[in-house]
């Protein structure tokens, strides 16, 4: 019964096998694929063009942004070449993975992004062949890719987020690729950012494994919307670091009170540092934004060594040079505090 059963199994498998090798066959009109390039004088020129649809994350953290968009692929292969009037269409379609793996009797170019992160899903497919033989191949994806944020003018940073494509197996001498169009879909928005276009170059790059080969690089250009950064964190922060010089129009008798106050100013930016840690980036570069906060709590710890300062005077009875400490230091903690923020502002946009 056993035996049977295993001698069925392996007609129905057979069979099988033969339907699928027929199918193959009917598909491509029982003509062989032409895996080899397109015959040409010199490398096999294709051009590139893209189609930003949509940005749906960027994550300054891991480095990393989330896209989708659209890859078009143009090139001439002669082979491909048919007369439209005995093919009863003006241009043929093949749809879908498997059509185009498949079906389609000629070489295209398969591309890979160099620089993904978790993975890269391809959506749809389409090759277009036109009687002459120029073929477009057209690629909606989404995917996540890794790319160099530079943080130090945070939070008025701007970025051009990379994607990088690349045709494996093929270096400069067998596939030049070259740069179309780019264009973004209207209307595209993204959180707390503020896009400026897309762009679209070749980069050459040497590897001791392939040579030399050509690379697509599709860069999205986006600035930080600063007011979220400014309405949370600065203009908090000056509030209270304003409010702490108020200790300079005390009464230098009161030591305690005035220690009292400057401390407690300097707990309460702490706090809110704490607070809002998570909203700034965690990076190990110095940003505008982390200089900023370390201004602030240094401006709020000279006040309490200029109140010592003051205490030591009067108990001295000094109180002319005390009343002298307070009246420069209503001047010259404000104009420390703008020209220490104005110094690091210009540090962070003139050092690359």
């Amino acid at each position: 019964m056993g035996a049977a059963r295993n001698i069925w199994w392996r007609r129905v498998v057979m069979v099988v096998m033969l339907m699928a090798g027929a199918g193959r066959g009917v598909a491509a009109g029982g003509a062989e694929r032409e895996l080899t390039l397109p015959p040409a004088d010199g490398p096999v020129e294709v051009r590139a063009s893209f189609r930003l649809e949509d940005i749906t994350d960027i994550d300054d953290r891991d480095e990393v942004f989330s896209f989708t968009g659209m890859l078009v692929l143009e090139w001439r292969d002669e082979r491909q070449a048919f007369d439209a009037g005995e093919a009863g269409v003006k241009e043929k379609v093949y749809q879908g993975r498997y059509q185009v793996e498949e079906v389609a009797p000629a070489w295209y170019p398969q591309v890979a992004l160099v620089n993904q992160h978790g993975g890269c899903e391809t959506v749809a497919t389409t090759l277009f062949v036109q009687p002459d033989g120029r073929c477009r191949l057209t690629t909606v994806l989404a995917a996540t890719v890794e790319t160099d944020f530079q943080m130090r003018r945070y939070p008025f940073d701007r970025h051009s987020l990379e994607a990088v494509f690349a045709l494996p197996g093929f270096g400069v001498g067998g596939v030049r690729l070259v740069a179309g169009e780019a264009e973004v879909r209207e209307g595209l928005e993204v959180s707390q950012w503020r896009h400026e276009g897309v762009k679209l170059g070749v980069r050459r790059v040497g590897s001791v494994v392939m040579g030399e080969a050509d690379q697509l690089v599709v860069s999205v250009e986006v600035v930080r919307d600063s007011i979220f950064s400014l309405r949370l964190v600065v203009l908090p922060l000056v509030l209270i670091v304003v409010l702490s010089w108020s200790v300079f129009w005390m009464e230098r008798s009161s030591l305690g009170d005035r220690i009292n106050v400057s401390f407690v100013g300097i707990l309460t930016a702490v706090a809110y540092q704490n607070v809002v840690s998570d909203l700034l980036p965690h990076v190990s570069e110095v940003t505008l934004m982390h200089g900023f906060l370390n201004v602030c709590t240094v401006v709020m710890a000279a006040t309490v060594v200029m109140n010592l300062w003051v205490g030591v005077c009067d108990k001295r009875g000094d109180s002319g040079l005390a009343d002298r400490i307070d009246q420069r230091c209503r001047r010259v903690f404000p104009l420390a505090f703008a020209g220490l923020v104005g110094t690091i502002t210009a540090m962070a946009f003139l050092i690359h």
